[in-house]
């Protein structure tokens, strides 16, 4: 028993370092090309194109003209890792499943990678450039619209998380079919009060503009959608075989 403990610890182990050794293999990768300056502007590009002309994002820390390049660069590498990352994890793990839970791990574990990566790309090349033009045209003439870099990093990563997060309704959906806590008939019942919660939610997350609320909104309705039609699917295709 302790041996069969000890050899799972060293697994784990190594599983945690092949997971760790990739993450840093692309961020080594990113920092030789395209460089931790070039990733920032990439990232800042949605926040720059909605600045007056000639406008500049500023730094008030003293070495955050080095410290935030280099915390962006590590995150895309997480974000770029992160298949390698959650193979680890599936390895580790699928030893010990019978054939049917395999087959709904793996699913689950590649489409929740797609549907958070989907997310973030989402609030990046759309919902950021409608923020950040609607404050840009909403701000006082008398106001210098400067942005300290921290700032904007801090509010990047949250809209990022929030709207990765939100894309993997369609999971949670399968989940609570799957596992039996809902079923599909009583989630249809219920969707009147999954709208409304999902605007009250969009509300909540996004900025004070209409068109990023009613983006979030309504891609949590189509992704609630989703999710109720791909659940009966996989739970017939995740069913333990009957006994002989």
């Amino acid at each position: 028993m302790q041996d069969s403990f000890i050899s799972h610890l060293v697994e784990l182990r190594d599983r945690l370092v092949k997971a760790c050794a990739g993450i840093a293999i692309v961020c080594a990768a990113l920092f030789a090309w395209p460089g931790p300056s070039a990733i920032y502007d990439f990232l800042a590009q949605p926040m720059v194109a909605a600045l007056p002309a000639g406008a500049k994002m500023i730094a008030t820390g003293v070495i955050s003209p080095f410290l935030i390049p280099m915390k962006v660069t590590l995150l895309l590498g997480f974000l770029i890792a992160l298949p390698w990352v959650l193979y680890q994890a599936w390895a580790f793990v699928a030893p010990g499943l019978y054939a049917h839970e395999k087959r709904l791990v793996a699913p689950l574990v590649i489409s929740s990678s797609i549907l958070f990566l989907s997310g973030v790309s989402f609030c990046y090349f759309f919902v950021f450039k409608n923020v950040f033009q609607f404050v840009a045209e909403f701000a006082p003439t008398s106001i210098t619209v400067a942005p300290d870099i921290e700032n904007y990093l801090d509010f990047v990563m949250s809209m990022c998380l929030a709207f990765g997060l939100t894309f993997e309704v369609p999971i949670v959906v399968i989940v609570l079919v799957r596992t039996g806590i809902l079923s599909i008939e009583k989630l249809k019942a219920i969707r009147s009060y999954v709208i409304v919660g999902a605007f009250i939610f969009a509300a909540i997350v996004t900025p004070p503009d209409i068109w990023s609320q009613l983006s979030l909104a309504i891609c949590m309705c189509l992704l609630f959608e989703l999710g109720l039609f791909v659940a009966p699917i996989f739970v017939k295709a995740t069913q333990a075989p009957p006994e002989q």
